[in-house]
């Protein structure tokens, strides 16, 4: 029986829009947030491996191993699919930013950022999300949503180690985050590409070179 359902972009897993039409078909066996968890995986990795014009609700039902009407429990459509999927991925960029926030270390910010860079099923389908967002402006608006909290949480951090006179203070801090948001987005993006590039001596290399950047003048 088709019901509807309110979504919102505020919390993990969740997604924003107008009330959208769903059609459960019964609720699959087995836990609800494990069996989301594994579909998202496999959003992920049709993306990442086929792209995203390819990713119908189809297609990721056979890569999971789940009905295509086991896949309509969990979402409405495929842009519900994709904008949870949105979601999941930049909670661990806000996972990554928490885990430094008591130390304001940013040599270990870089670290993390290099670490979450190499991870093949995270950054090959970045670029087919972002490619996906100049047709899809519900897409468009919650990447570029979450993407400005990550930046103000990322400058909250440089600010806290402005303060303690860890790196430089002549730049302001949404700047620095901006700056380094940047220059970790190129890193990452070209990472799948030119992998040899990334060794991690060349990785250690590259976050030296940044800190002594960011050291105070």
């Amino acid at each position: 029986m088709a019901q509807k359902r309110k979504q919102s972009l505020e919390g993990p897993g969740q997604v924003v829009g107008a009330a959208v039409a769903t059609a459960p078909r019964g609720r699959p066996a087995g836990d609800h947030a494990a069996k989301r968890a594994e579909l998202l995986d496999a959003v992920a990795s049709v993306i990442a491996t086929e792209g995203y014009a390819k990713a119908s609700m189809r297609r990721v039902a056979e890569h999971a191993g789940y009905t295509t009407g086991a896949v309509t429990y969990y979402f409405a459509n495929k842009e519900d699919m994709v904008l949870a999927l949105v979601v999941s991925r930049f909670d661990r960029y806000d996972a990554m930013i928490e885990a430094i926030r008591g130390t304001t270390d940013v040599r270990e910010l870089l670290a993390q950022w290099f670490q979450l860079g190499q991870d093949l099923k995270f950054w090959p389908l970045m670029p087919e999300l972002l490619t996906s967002a100049r047709s899809e402006p519900r897409i468009a608006e919650l990447i570029a949503r979450r993407y400005a909290k990550f930046r103000a949480d990322y400058a909250s951090i440089l600010a806290a180690a402005q303060a303690r006179g860890a790196i430089r203070d002549d730049i302001p801090a949404h700047v620095l985050s901006d700056q380094l948001s940047a220059m970790g987005d190129g890193w990452a993006l070209l990472y799948p590409v030119e992998p040899g590039r990334f060794t991690p001596a060349q990785t250690s290399e590259l976050i030296d070179a940044t800190v002594a950047l960011l050291a105070p003048r």
